[in-house]
């Protein structure tokens, strides 16, 4: 088997690496085994961290910096992007990411999307005709509601109070008033790329699946829940929106969908609107290697994911795929049938988390060569 061309096309591993610093470190391992390899780096993303550069940097945008709210009420550095023409990119997780929450704050019913709202408010100003919204790691789970607050939605109570912000409380709501929403979301169009698997309320609800992730304790879990639930209920009723408990990307980023797609929002599957950019079908049909990562692989990757993605495109041109992961979870068998020909864990050895997360760059470079190693000693014995 000879390897001349090597696809990279990493997810990034959260709060470790960035989609650029895993491709790099990938492709760092290729070369220790085939140095004159061609290695074409593709960093993807899925909506979360390093969306917007991302997106700007493969069209020819910029980055707006300015302030806004963070997702536990501070005021934060953050940006959106300005893809040239009539195009903004809002990225949830830059102003509402889990890593900006720390580690004591970790409540995923206090937290808050306001600063998503303040975002898509300043794209607003700089006269865009469409704004796209990134979903994904997120660290909120309000359902939108601090977005539509910042937005100019009223949430009240019975006694006819404005909610705080967070999660939790919206069991306590009985209203919206939507009068004071900004009247220019009326002639923008509102896009969520947003993994479809995710759901605002139900068993599979995003409360249960991602609240524990967050912080959430089981008790909370359920708490959260029927406030997500009392939410889905008040949306419906006074947006005349549909289809919110259950509908496909509802629960994407907390159940931020939820909210946007009752302000009208279109709920579109992630890769089918940021991969376009990349053109990635080609360039991994190029490749006679295809090598992807994310931080753990597990029965939830064939459900959205970038491995999982990677290797449906790559297996179109019948491209073989090699994942490697930080961890190696329940039903990671599952990637399998997604196309993944072969997966392994990055960590040599047991070690502490806060050790994993900052030596991943080295522990997936050499977790490279050593999968390489082992793909070219097996080729050498069916040849």
């Amino acid at each position: 088997m000879m390897l001349t061309r090597i696809a990279v096309a990493p997810s990034g591993f959260k709060e470790s690496l960035s989609a650029q610093a895993a491709a790099e470190a990938i492709a760092a391992g290729v070369r220790r085994v085939v140095p004159h390899a061609e290695v074409d780096l593709i960093p993807l993303v899925d909506g979360g961290e390093g969306t917007a550069a991302a997106l700007a940097s493969a069209t020819g945008g910029r980055l707006v910096a300015l302030p806004a709210t963070g997702p536990v009420g501070e005021r934060i550095g953050t940006h959106f992007a300005l893809l040239g023409g009539d195009t903004a990119v809002v990225e949830m997780a830059a102003v509402a990411g889990l890593s900006l929450v720390p580690r004591s704050l970790r409540d995923p019913g206090a937290t808050t999307t306001y600063g998503v709202g303040e975002l898509i408010r300043a794209a607003l100003d700089t006269g865009v005709r469409r704004i796209l919204v990134g979903c994904g790691d997120s660290g909120t789970s309000d359902g939108g509601a601090g977005a539509l607050q910042a937005l100019g939605a009223r949430l009240l109570t019975a006694r006819g109070y404005e909610l705080p912000r967070g999660g939790n409380e919206l069991s306590r709501l009985d209203r919206i008033d939507p009068t004071g929403l900004d009247p220019r979301l009326k002639d923008v169009e509102l896009q969520v790329a947003c993994n479809p698997f995710n759901v605002l309320c139900g068993e599979r609800g995003v409360a249960r699946v991602f609240g524990p992730q967050k912080g959430a304790s089981p008790a909370q879990v359920e708490e959260l829940s029927a406030a997500l639930e009392r939410w889905a209920y008040v949306l419906e009723r006074d947006l005349a929106a549909t289809d919110l408990r259950e509908g496909p990307g509802t629960g994407a980023s907390g159940g931020l969908g939820a909210g946007l797609a009752a302000l009208g929002a279109h709920l579109l599957p992630r890769f089918d609107v940021l991969l376009d950019h990349l053109d990635l079908d080609a360039r991994l049909a190029r490749a006679d290697l295809v090598v992807t990562a994310e931080g753990a692989l597990d029965h939830q990757t064939p459900r959205g994911k970038v491995p999982a993605e990677v290797a449906r495109r790559a297996k179109q041109s019948g491209r073989p795929v090699l994942a490697l992961a930080g961890t190696i979870g329940e039903g990671a068998h599952q990637v399998r049938a997604a196309g993944v020909d072969a997966y392994s864990s990055i960590l040599p050895a047991p070690v502490s988390l806060p050790e994993a997360l900052g030596r991943g760059a080295e522990f997936l470079t050499d977790a490279t060569e050593r999968a390489l190693r082992m793909v070219l000693l097996g080729a050498r014995l069916v040849a």
